[in-house]
């Protein structure tokens, strides 16, 4: 089996791709993966018994051709490879996403934005690394106008191999946090981690889309012309950020147009800048713009908030690091009413993670709150955490609110995906 082939079944498959054989479904291409303690080429048969056109292992016992099984050499490599060959075929324009936080949400957004004018394909869920961002790029079909492909990263060296299949046309990096410290070796890590995405764009004379209020990537606007700026004060789109009732709302300067999402925290306003000026860029109509980004509603544990026995959650409980935690916590002192903090600890910091959860506490013991839980070891191991309720995961944590209510208005609920904080949502 070759990529020629292959890309002919894609177009027969109508675009659909998997790699769960429990997701395999009629028309798809189903890629079998295997491993130490599984075999998805097992699933095979299976598979074309459901329906699917065509499927992909890499064990050569499986292989069938008169049944549409077909051998490769390795499943993920030819997956990728399948990827880069139909992002060749692509002809409209691709924005390319990465950053430490908030990425999800802009993608989002940015969707959001595009869509009253276009057929926009945006990445599903948090499907963003070197299986996901293939997938995304193989569902790109010919009613699509333009796409959004988010692009993570935990090591050095993943953006720049995932650029090479996205082979973005213009590109936006949200920030540079404290995000995935162990793997990419410290802030600085973090920066050209990250940066490989522009870097690439800078190499194939790509635009670049850049916060002028981050000194880090203003510097990238002083050497290469092909950038497109948005901030506060400077640049070719400018806004102003408001919190108004503790929602981010941005105001487009000159145009006498407000914003107002429905998205807590100010943290959230260059994300919603970011989504606008990638729309007007491409042309979308202000009064559209402002309609798409206004009816987006988060519901993916990203600023999420959800009203419950007249208690008001703000869920953000899909991911954590230092930076992410300190400007939730300033967003829950301009709530009104009373206020409860659950926090989980922040996994991936490395050898850094005791002296930033250490940070942390050290931050929590000066602002306000009226009730404040710890959840996760790494909490556990420092004496100021004393101060506070801990508990050593999610489920003792439960077990203690089945007998002892949140009575707090307020509740923030944030932490690293391992934490599984969304449990504690029903208990409160």
């Amino acid at each position: 089996m070759n990529i020629v082939q292959a890309h002919k079944f894609l177009i027969d498959a109508n675009y659909k791709v998997c790699i769960d054989h429990r997701k395999a479904e009629k028309g798809f291409l189903f890629f079998a993966f295997s491993g130490k303690n599984f075999n998805a080429a097992a699933y095979a048969n299976e598979a074309i018994q459901k329906g699917c056109t065509a499927v992909f292992v890499e064990d050569k016992k499986y292989e069938d051709p008169a049944n549409q099984i077909f051998f490769v050499e390795k499943t993920e490599s030819f997956l990728q490879d399948l990827a880069k060959y139909h992002r060749e075929s692509l002809t409209i324009p691709i924005i390319g996403l990465t950053g430490s936080n908030g990425k999800t949400t802009t993608k989002e957004l940015i969707s959001a934005a595009l869509s009253p004018k276009f057929s926009v394909l945006f990445t599903q869920g948090n499907l963003n690394n070197h299986l996901g961002v293939p997938l995304t790029v193989l569902s790109i079909n010919p009613k699509h106008d333009i796409a959004v492909v988010e692009m993570g990263a935990n090591h050095q060296g993943e953006i720049a191999f995932l650029c090479e299949i996205v082979k973005p046309t213009i590109g936006y990096i949200t920030n540079f946090g404290k995000a995935h410290l162990e793997g990419f070796g410290g802030v600085d890590g973090v920066v050209r981690g990250k940066s490989e995405l522009y870097k690439f764009l800078i190499q194939n004379n790509a635009a670049i889309l850049i916060n002028e209020d981050d000194p880090i990537q203003k510097k990238i606007s002083t050497t290469y012309e092909n950038c497109i700026g948005f901030g506060t004060s400077t640049g070719d789109y400018q806004y102003q950020y408001e919190d108004i009732n503790s929602y981010a709302s941005i105001i487009i300067k000159n145009e006498d147009i407000v914003i107002n999402s429905q998205l807590t925290g100010t943290y959230n306003c260059p994300n919603l800048a970011a989504a606008c000026t990638l729309a007007q860029l491409h042309n979308v109509p202000l009064e559209d713009i402002q309609k798409g980004l206004e009816a987006y509603v988060p519901d993916n544990m990203r600023s999420q908030i959800i009203k419950r026995n007249n208690k008001q959650l703000i869920l953000d409980a899909y991911n954590a690091n230092p930076s992410s935690m300190e400007v939730a916590l300033q967003n829950l002192q301009k709530f009104p009413g009373t206020k409860c903090l659950i926090l989980g600890e922040m996994m991936e910091l490395g050898k850094d993670s005791a002296i930033e959860h250490k940070a942390l506490l050290s931050n929590l013991k000066t602002m306000k709150f009226d009730k404040v839980f710890l959840v996760g070891k790494e909490f556990l191991q420092i004496p100021e955490s004393k101060t506070f309720i801990n508990f050593p995961n999610s489920d003792e944590l439960i077990s203690y609110l089945k007998n002892n209510p949140v009575q707090e208005e307020v509740i923030l609920i944030k932490g690293s995906r391992g934490n599984a904080l969304e449990k504690i949502v029903e208990f409160i």
